[in-house]
């Protein structure tokens, strides 16, 4: 990566260069949901600044929806787990037979040995970026926090830190146990921490729930 100035364009431009997009790619490959996480303490500010680069994602009209809850607090941890474990024993209701010994089976979740926790909402109600470019698609904001977690994932990822997205919670009760705000809608709850193993395949292809599949399936022209 080099920093070369246009005269025609003023300020200095960075060139990211072959080797560099060589890394990138293997970063995307090697990120993970993880879920299998060891106890070590995170150094001091590891999630401060997570969220600082988290907060360099776009948003929709610049309007910085996201918002941020860093969960220290034990008693508020617990309450989230036990959300968790309720909500866990629902979802495995829906399946029968394999497909539910299968998900049993999952470890969805490393709220118990993470030493991080980070619940993320979306400011529905702020004046920030007057508006623009949600009129019509107001689920824009929700987007742009989702867009900044994901930069905070790969960020966490290229530091040797895992991070899981849990999403098996009731949002309501989240809202209750963190007390937030009505006007912020719950995104995700996060688990920060260091991984116990690394791979670069995902722990539900591995598991054999799901397999990943390739982009032509996914891609159409018109």
């Amino acid at each position: 990566m080099s920093n070369t100035i246009d005269p025609g364009k003023g300020p200095a431009t960075v060139a990211f260069d072959d080797a560099f997009r060589r890394q990138l790619h293997e970063l995307f490959v090697w990120r993970r949901d993880v879920r299998r996480f060891r106890t070590d303490p995170l150094p001091d500010g590891t999630i401060e600044r997570l969220i600082e680069i988290a907060c360099l994602s776009p948003s929709v009209g610049l309007s910085q929806p996201w918002r941020f809850v860093i969960v220290d607090d034990a008693a508020r941890r617990r309450a989230v787990i036990e959300d968790f474990k309720t909500c866990n024993a629902d979802a495995l209701r829906s399946y029968s037979g394999e497909r539910a010994a299968k998900y049993a089976a999952l470890k969805l979740s490393g709220l118990e040995e993470a030493p991080g926790h980070l619940a993320v909402f979306a400011e529905k109600s702020d004046q920030i970026g007057s508006g623009l470019g949600r009129a019509t698609m107001p689920e824009t904001t929700e987007y742009s926090v989702v867009a900044a977690i994901c930069a905070m994932w790969l960020a966490a990822r290229a530091e040797g830190i895992g991070l899981g997205w849990v999403s098996i919670l009731n949002p309501g009760r989240v809202q209750e146990i963190l007390e937030i705000p009505d006007t912020w809608k719950f995104i995700g709850y996060l688990c920060i921490g260091y991984p116990q193993v690394e791979c670069d395949r995902p722990e539900l292809e591995q598991a054999k729930w799901e397999s990943r599949r390739g982009p032509d399936e996914f891609t159409i022209r018109r």
